[in-house]
């Protein structure tokens, strides 16, 4: 058996994301199952170092996992030749620096999104990356859950005829730290440090839309701080000064209009903490993380506006789960597998820096038209 030993700088997975989807469930993952197989005969195995500013959290991560190597020199790991694959998952205001410097290295990049905080550094990453000769990836795990994967299937057919509209609700109550500890950290609610729902999840949903619906033409969207105070890690009150809320409207080029809602301040009353709703012709759809319910023409109920009773339709029954009709790994884990192929054996891998920078576009996008209270168009960026 051929083993591609491949080594992996993982920058910031003392993170929530990075411990536990790039780090436990995907890189950890891969090693213990015996690598990524690329035949009988062949297989991927990752050998990552752990980098972060902490000793002591990495320490305890090493101990976890049982990953042996980890530093807080990020210099010295990118001179190593042993490592030809830069990660990067630390907080956004961090990753345009690191992520040149691992260019300039010549290391091969994969990096969590946004992965600038605004799409001029965002481009430039890309540029650099190309006249380098360095293959590069941005996540996009949203792509691979199994719920998405669903919804998608059901385009593939045709179930919808001609596609509508999409409505997108994501989110949950992020306590304020008073007294329900958060669970998420406070720079996401500090501007200055890169925070921000619109900057994070607009970039999402700019690949989303792209890969699943079609192409991004327009966007309205209006952002809110509307938690102006939380506690941060040590419980001191700070004030906020990024978004936790974003309402967005999306027109694509083939007519379709989306509508999200993002929100850090809303609790949840529906299936998932994301769910899409898909309406078209002849049928309708809603997808969540994991499951997809439908409902085709001819099993659409005759609604009838009448306040004055209380409703003689069940809504909710009238829906059908669409089955697994394959086993579904771990989204952030799929997408790690694909990188590692492209990486050594050159398959394809088509969510490159500039992807990212897509996103980056539509979330400036989007602030910009929270600034003007107007439509703002999203032309084609310019690579």
């Amino acid at each position: 058996m051929k083993k591609h030993r491949v080594g992996i700088i993982m920058n910031g997975v003392t993170g929530r994301m990075g411990t536990n989807q790039h780090l436990i469930r995907s890189i950890s993952a891969i090693m213990a199952q015996g690598g990524v197989k690329l035949s009988d005969e062949e297989v991927i195995m990752p050998d990552p170092i752990l980098i972060g500013r902490n000793a002591a959290k990495l320490e305890e991560l090493a101990r976890r996992t049982g990953i042996s190597k980890f530093s807080t020199d990020l210099a010295a790991a990118l001179k190593d030749p042993q490592y030809s694959i830069y990660f990067d998952a630390q907080t956004t205001d961090r990753r345009f620096d690191a992520v040149k410097a691992a260019i300039a290295a010549g290391k091969h990049l994969y990096c969590e999104k946004p992965v600038a905080t605004n799409s001029a550094q965002a481009l430039e990453l890309y540029r650099l990356a190309k006249k380098a000769g360095v293959k590069n990836g941005v996540v996009q795990d949203k792509l691979f859950l199994p719920g998405i994967l669903k919804l998608r299937q059901l385009i593939a057919t045709g179930f919808f005829g001609q596609m509508l509209s999409v409505r997108g609700e994501f989110g949950y109550w992020v306590f304020d730290g008073d007294p329900i500890a958060p669970q998420r950290p406070s720079w996401n609610y500090r501007k200055e440090d890169g925070g921000g729902i619109i900057l994070d999840m607009l970039c999402h949903w700019r690949y989303l839309i792209d890969n699943v619906f079609g192409s991004v033409k327009a966007v309205s969207c209006m952002g809110a701080i509307h938690l102006k105070e939380r506690r941060d890690e040590a419980g001191k009150l700070f004030k906020c000064t990024a978004d936790d809320s974003a309402y967005a409207t999306f027109e694509l080029a083939n007519g379709i209009v989306c509508q999200f809602n993002s929100s850090w301040t809303v609790r949840v009353r529906r299936d998932d903490l994301l769910t899409l709703q898909v309406d078209g012709t002849h049928g309708s759809a809603v997808a969540g993380l994991r499951n997809c319910v439908s409902q085709q023409l001819n099993n659409t109920p005759r609604a009838v506006w009448n306040p004055d009773i209380d409703s003689p339709i069940n809504h909710l029954q009238l829906w059908s789960e669409i089955p697994a009709q394959q086993t579904y790994d771990n989204a952030f884990k799929v997408q790690w597998e694909m990188f590692l192929k492209h990486i050594v054996a050159d398959e394809e891998f088509p969510w490159d820096l500039l992807e990212g920078a897509k996103g980056v576009q539509l979330a400036e996008k989007g602030l910009e038209s929270w600034l003007k209270r107007a439509w703002v168009d999203v032309e084609p960026l310019v690579a």
